[in-house]
């Protein structure tokens, strides 16, 4: 290559910093050569068998690309590769293929390179990369960027690594705020993303605080109605808000008189969704209320928007026994997170409540899967965040549910999933889980202590839907060796509570806890009443309980084989293998 000139060499190292696919008049370009000089250079190449084509340029093999690239003395290749830039730009290639190049050079204040790098990060957001876009902005910051413009790169930053990378987000957008701001609304934008990743850092009182300040100061009646209604969201997970019963009476009045014109207002009727999914009201209210949420849109991946209420909106439907609209919603979800490229906590969310979904129709080998990639993708953001609890306490809830106890067992002491627990009030409730866990091992005193714990943290809240939580159901399990009045009191106001919510499943899963505290008549009755409710309900291993408990009690094969069906299709293989001891002794004892 050297023997062929400078002229021609200078031609194969621009084409080798330019790549694939390369356009002559571009290489010339790069290169500084005239037409003529460049065409001779492509000749020589061509008959060295370096490069190959006519119209387009390709080095004959990848291996001589990268000899002639490295071959480039490192000031140069600088050079060149900020020359590229310049050149694809002018050739109408667009900010993207410029980034490529200006990724090489090295910094040096130029406002056109933070503009093109800027250009490009939001192109490769828009197409689902946010891990480009990132590299495409950190790289802008280092440029820098001029003072006045500072601030919008630091948000766009925090935007693009929102739920990936939580902690390095939080110091990009408080910086950001440290910055001369001279737009209100790019303000705005970094409370509402700060506040949003300090939620599902854990941190939600600084997350309703951050909020809080930017509403005492906000003269827009929008904005602060936008602010407000994130201010909802945050505080209605905190296991510390400090007077829950009051938010949730001034969101009632503000939802109930909002029409749902646009995102911010159908935000607020999504969240008076979900109190009344936690307060129990009758699920047919809350079925109101999410249908005015999604009647005017409620999308997952918005832009400048977090995807809560919209699932929140969606798990409505679920705890109403209507899951096939929950996961229709899910499942939009979820493309719209792929698109986005959104690939952190946001998916985690998504596959971990697809398998919670799962698991409360009965389907628990789909959960499993569903839960456990979830959670692979939970451990990349790290744990002790929201998402890591939710994967985690609902795999360990499903593990139960297939009789796989001291697998149970396993993932919670490998992941410390106990005490202290999160400051988030997640679904399902990790305390309850826990308690649910050591009732499973046998551990009865120490559950019941979790699980009363659980109810005086959760009650003060107004939160008291068994079907949202059912930590009454396990306490009356709990309690019911040592003190089985006390156990009849807990189950029995469960009942009140899931015949008050309406849905079939939670009414029949209540009555089965009923039967399982009473004695003689009282229990079949519970018993035959639990199978009627979940018989209409879509919760089939509640069903498949309910039926082996009922045709244990009366020694009816019949009810035992088609409990044991149903827990075979569920996938529920210790209430399985039980069902079916329970048969043979039956069919035994009629023999």
């Amino acid at each position: 290559l050297e023997r062929l000139g400078p002229s021609t060499v200078r031609f194969a190292w621009a084409c080798a910093v330019l790549g694939t696919e390369i356009h002559p008049a571009l290489a010339a370009a790069v290169a500084g050569l005239g037409h003529e000089e460049a065409a001779d250079a492509a000749d020589a190449l061509r008959g060295a068998r370096v490069l190959t084509g006519v119209e387009t340029l390709e080095f004959v093999h990848p291996l001589i690309a990268t000899a002639v690239y490295r071959a480039i003395p490192p000031a140069t290749r600088v050079a060149l590769h900020g020359q590229a830039a310049w050149c694809v730009t002018d050739d109408g290639q667009g900010a993207t293929a410029a980034a490529r190049h200006l990724l090489e050079t090295h910094p040096e204040g130029d406002t056109w390179v933070v503009r093109q790098l800027r250009a490009a990060a939001g192109e490769t957001l828009r197409a689902g990369a946010p891990d480009t876009a990132r590299t495409y902005l950190a790289r802008a910051l280092r440029e820098p960027p001029p003072a006045k413009e500072r601030a919008a790169v630091l948000h766009e930053l925090g935007s693009a690594s929102l739920l990936t990378e939580p902690a390095t987000t939080v110091n990009h957008l408080r910086a950001a705020l440290q910055e001369p701001i001279a737009e209100p609304a790019l303000r705005h934008h970094i409370v509402y993303r700060l506040s949003q990743v300090l939620a599902h850092s854990d941190r939600l009182a600084e997350a309703s605080e951050t909020l809080a300040d930017e509403i005492r100061v906000t003269g827009d009646a929008r904005v602060r109605l936008r602010m407000l209604s994130e201010q909802f969201m945050w505080d209605a997970f905190r296991a510390d808000e400090p007077d829950h019963p009051s938010r949730s009476r001034r969101l009632t009045r503000l939802a109930d008189r909002l029409q749902g014109r646009d995102l911010t207002e159908r935000y607020v009727i999504g969240l008076r969704t979900w109190d009344a999914i936690q307060r129990g009201e009758p699920a047919d209210v809350a079925l109101h209320h999410a249908e005015r949420a999604l009647a005017g849109g409620l999308g997952w991946a918005e832009a400048d928007r977090g995807f809560e209420v919209p699932v929140l909106v969606a798990l409505a439907f679920m705890y109403a026994d209507r899951p096939d609209r929950t996961e229709e919603l899910f499942a939009a979800g979820i493309a719209d997170f792929e698109r986005q490229g959104w690939r952190g906590a946001h998916l985690s969310f998504a596959y971990t409540l697809l398998g919670y979904v799962r698991y409360r129709r009965g389907r628990l080998a789909e959960a499993e899967e569903h839960v456990r990639s979830g959670l692979r993708l939970a451990e990349r953001v790290g744990p002790g965040t929201p998402a890591h609890w939710y994967a985690l306490g609902i795999l360990i809830q499903t593990l139960l549910a297939r009789g796989r106890t001291a697998e149970a067992a396993r993932l919670a002491e490998d992941h410390a999933f106990r005490e202290p627990f999160p400051a988030a009030v997640v679904f399902p409730d990790a305390q309850t889980v826990y308690g649910e866990l050591l009732l499973a091992r046998g551990l009865t005193k120490d559950a019941a202590a979790e699980l009363s714990a659980a109810g005086r943290r959760l009650e003060p809240r107004g939160i008291r839907n068994p079907s949202w939580c059912p930590w009454q159901l396990h306490l009356a399990r709990a309690e019911a060796h040592d003190a089985p009045e006390r156990a009849r009191t807990t189950a029995l106001d469960a009942v009140t509570r899931a015949r008050r919510f309406g849905a079939p499943s939670a009414i029949g899963q209540a009555l089965r806890t009923a039967a399982e505290v009473s004695s003689g008549e009282t229990r079949l009755a519970y018993l035959r009443e639990s199978v009627a409710h979940l018989d209409r309900s879509p919760a089939a291993y509640e069903l498949a309980c309910a039926l082996v408990a009922l045709g244990t009690e009366l020694q009816d094969a019949a009810h035992l084989r088609r409990g044991l069906e149903t827990a075979r299709q569920c996938g529920a293989d210790g209430l399985a293998a039980a069902a079916r001891a329970e048969l043979a002794a039956t069919e035994g004892a009629a023999l």
